[in-house]
């Protein structure tokens, strides 16, 4: 059973009348007599009683016809949301992001990306980099922003965004408050606080014994949110990318002596054909213009502090 022969038959059901159903579907007489004939003997029986003055469906007709309707309604839904996703009128994207992503630097990116492709229906969804590997391999991801200290296996096409340092995080009034970096040895006997699952806290806490420094670890928790709220009340220090904050009052500084660096990546399936969607989305995203580092805040933050 062909589409057309579905279309064909629709028409007559409609216009009972050979003629004008042909007129309708743009084809011959003979060529819509010849689907017909073809499609009735694909289901076994005659759809069209035809007499000199009425053409009317017969049994098996009347039967076949709202099946054939929702067949075609099917198809031509079908035919739309394909046509929709090409065109991107409300083309869905999956993006991955690691939880120490920093949502304002992210928002001016997001805000010129949906005023520029606006029928892109972009879900952000938060993880950890390991599960985010994991759903981008499987498919429940389309494209995930993430750094990771370990190299990316070959499974995964990587294109750097930009770097990223680390800085301490503290509360109003701590002696960090007059200094305009922090080298890793002023932090000896600090309170720390610990972001479980932190994926550079090895790297951190080798600079950290390399200057001589002993911190005393105050508190641990998986939620970002619980570490940030902490450090701005005066529980204890943190570490956290400079663009990476989220709560109200923390302030930061640099740190130096020795500095410890992220590299920010895109980061898809390697040798997976991507979307439209997610093409223009990559695109987007190579070609958008990161603020430099300089620019990050270092005084009072309107975010706050990533424990590592």
């Amino acid at each position: 059973m062909e589409m057309h022969q579905v279309r064909y038959f629709l028409a007559l059901a409609g216009t009972r009348n050979f003629t004008r159903a042909a007129e309708q579907c743009h084809v011959t007489q003979p060529s819509l007599t010849r689907a017909i004939k073809m499609l009735e003997d694909e289901l076994g029986g005659p759809l069209l009683r035809r007499d000199r003055q009425n053409t009317n469906l017969t049994d098996l007709g009347q039967v076949m016809l709202p099946q054939l309707e929702r067949m075609w309604t099917s198809v031509e839904s079908v035919k739309t949301t394909a046509a929709s996703l090409l065109n991107l009128r409300d083309a869905p994207l999956k993006l991955g992001l690691m939880c120490t992503i920093g949502p304002l630097r992210f928002a001016g990116f997001l805000s010129r990306f949906r005023s520029q492709q606006p029928g892109i229906r972009l879900s952000l969804i938060e993880r950890k980099p390991s599960d985010l590997a994991a759903a981008l391999h499987g498919g429940e991801l389309d494209v995930a922003v993430m750094a990771q200290a370990a190299p990316f296996d070959d499974r995964f096409r990587v294109e750097p965004l930009y770097p990223e340092r680390f800085a301490v995080g503290f509360a109003l009034g701590h002696r960090f408050q007059k200094m305009a970096a922090v080298r890793m040895a002023d932090m000896d006997g600090e309170s720390y606080l610990i972001r479980v699952n932190c994926e550079y806290f090895d790297q951190l806490k080798a600079a950290r014994e390399a200057s001589g420094a002993t911190l005393r670890y105050a508190y641990k928790s998986e939620r970002e949110e619980w570490i940030q709220a902490m450090a701005a009340a005066g529980l204890g220090i943190c570490f956290l990318p400079v663009y990476s904050p989220v709560v109200a009052g923390l302030l930061s500084r640099p740190i130096i002596e020795p500095e410890v660096s992220r590299e920010v990546s895109l980061v898809t399936v390697a040798g997976r054909r991507h979307t439209p969607a997610l093409a223009t989305f990559v695109r987007a995203l190579k070609g958008y213009a990161w603020p430099e580092l300089g620019d990050a805040p270092q005084q009072r933050s309107p975010l706050g502090a990533v424990g590592a």
